[in-house]
């Protein structure tokens, strides 16, 4: 992997981080319920601005240059050889933008949703913010480590105390699942300390290591994003905690949380551990394969809309394990932007259900029928986003979907035809649920009382409506931002890196 000079340009990735930090801080010190408008009005100037500043990302992002972009490096502890370092690439872009982008948007849905404790409420995203950007732009390992376990605290916090009847199982669920994950993590960040010296991951991808490290080191690093994404069988965390989170931490967690444990393959596993991560294709492989069949086979029978979806996340998080360990570039590619479009889209099916749980206060797929009756507004929107989460052509659901299947069929036909089942399994569960729903005459009195989307929501939906819309119809600039950077990593991780 190449290094990379360091950035002329402004400290636009220090600012794509804290903004939104001192903007939630800023909230929390000042914000309290009795000047709850204003929180609002400040909360959502901080999220618009914190979204703007990653635009020049977008802008002055060079398709053609190897290596880090945007690098900034200054000391942080000396004397362990840390760096506050920061950069980002092709496979990195894209998810910067989203994550302010989602910020936005939740912030919008909680307008009028949220009475009590408004100012911690719209300051823990704001902060969650900041930290999923760190995450994504870091390229010191233990700014990275510092990041990514960071971004717990703010997301237990929305379970814990905005959360459902079961919150604080949820809470401690979540917690606990993806903070043991990841301590395997940090003995492996220190044990590549003392073999380089160094916390930078571009000389970690450039270390030989024997197959014996290799592989402690890509199981250390699996534990932590195996769980993230999550993989079977260590899923079972994700649906639960989805029925009880809030709306926006619902939205989040599946929108960007879960890119998280995805985007530690593409930064660590694969380049730090090239010839085992070959060795343990295989495995990871099967993993995925069971979470696109089986997993989606389990989301077909449930219940409840949110662990519907949730179990849908997973077989959908699934599709983008195999583009990683298929090894090529189509399917590495495809497996980027089924993150970004999954981004949008499993952004926007939450957000759908809270819509209707904020008037009805169910979630159940049995207390509704007949919906477009009543909110036909939100019906369009509601069978737009179930097509796009079953992946119809023309919508961002399809592309990254039916890019992976290709990279599966040129590795093995038999893999792709497999992962192509996902295709079936996606319709039937999406529009069961829609039919179910959305169809047919007004089955009770709860439906009837139902109101069509306001200005607000209309907005908030129609807006990511849009983005699945145009990510479908032209994934260009999303495809053309990360090919260089595929490709580098392609040709790192084929190089054997056996001393």
């Amino acid at each position: 992997m190449m290094q990379s000079t360091i950035s002329t340009l402004p400290p636009y990735l220090s600012l794509a981080i804290w903004l939104p930090i001192i903007f939630g801080l800023i909230v929390l010190a000042v914000g309290r319920d009795t000047n709850a408008a204003l929180v609002r009005v400040g909360s959502l100037i901080g999220a618009i601005v914190s979204f703007a500043a990653t635009i020049p990302l977008i802008t002055n992002f060079n398709n053609a240059a190897h290596g880090m972009q945007f690098v900034e490096k200054s000391p942080w502890i000396q004397t362990f050889n840390i760096y506050y370092s920061l950069g980002i690439d092709g496979l990195s872009l894209w998810f910067v933008p989203l994550t302010a982008f989602i910020t936005v948007i939740v912030v919008i849905s909680a307008w009028q949703v949220i009475q009590k404790r408004v100012a911690q409420y719209m300051g823990a995203f704001l902060i969650l913010s900041g930290l999923m950007i760190g995450v994504f732009c870091a390229m010191d390992g233990l700014l990275f480590y510092f990041f990514f376990e960071a971004t717990l605290i703010p997301m237990y916090i929305i379970i814990g105390v905005w959360g459902g009847e079961n919150r604080v199982y949820a809470s401690f669920k979540f917690f606990l699942y993806t903070f043991f994950g990841s301590l395997l993590t940090l003995v492996a960040i220190i044990y590549l300390y003392r073999v380089t010296g160094s916390f930078d991951i571009l000389t970690w991808h450039l270390t030989p290591l024997t197959m014996r490290e290799q592989i402690f080191i890509f199981i250390a690093f699996f534990m932590a994003f195996a769980v993230k994404v999550p993989m079977f069988p260590v899923h079972t965390w994700l649906p639960d905690v989805h029925v009880e989170a809030p709306t926006g931490g619902s939205a989040v967690l599946a929108a960007i949380m879960l890119k998280l444990g995805a985007y530690g393959f593409l930064r660590f596993s694969l380049p730090i551990t090239p010839d085992a991560s070959h060795y343990l294709a295989g495995f990871v492989i099967t993993l995925s394969l069971i979470a696109v069949i089986y997993v989606g086979l389990v989301a077909l029978v449930q219940k409840d809309m949110k662990k519907l979806v949730a179990y849908s996340s997973i077989a959908h998080m699934g599709f983008v394990t195999l583009g990683f360990f298929i090894f090529n570039a189509i399917g590495v590619q495809g497996a980027i932007v089924q993150m970004i479009s999954h981004g949008f889209i499993s952004g926007a099916m939450f957000l759908c259900i809270g819509v209707l749980y904020d008037q009805a206060h169910s979630r159940q797929i049995a207390d509704y029928g007949g919906v477009v009756n009543k909110m036909p507004k939100f019906a369009a929107l509601f069978i737009f986003f179930s097509m796009a989460n079953c992946g119809l052509p023309a919508t961002s659901g399809f592309v990254g979907e039916f890019m992976v299947i290709l990279g599966a069929v040129q590795h093995n036909f038999w893999i792709g035809l497999l992962a192509a089942t996902a295709l079936i399994f996606g319709a039937a569960y999406s529009l069961w649920m829609a039919k179910r729903v959305i169809f047919g005459k007004v089955t009770n009195h709860h439906v009837a009382a139902l109101v069509d989307v306001n200005g607000r929501e209309f907005f908030m939906l129609g807006i990511l409506a849009v983005a699945v819309l145009v990510m479908g119809l032209y994934p260009a600039p999303f495809t053309d931002t990360m090919q260089t950077s595929v490709a580098d990593l392609l040709t790192h991780v084929a190089k054997s890196k056996l001393p």
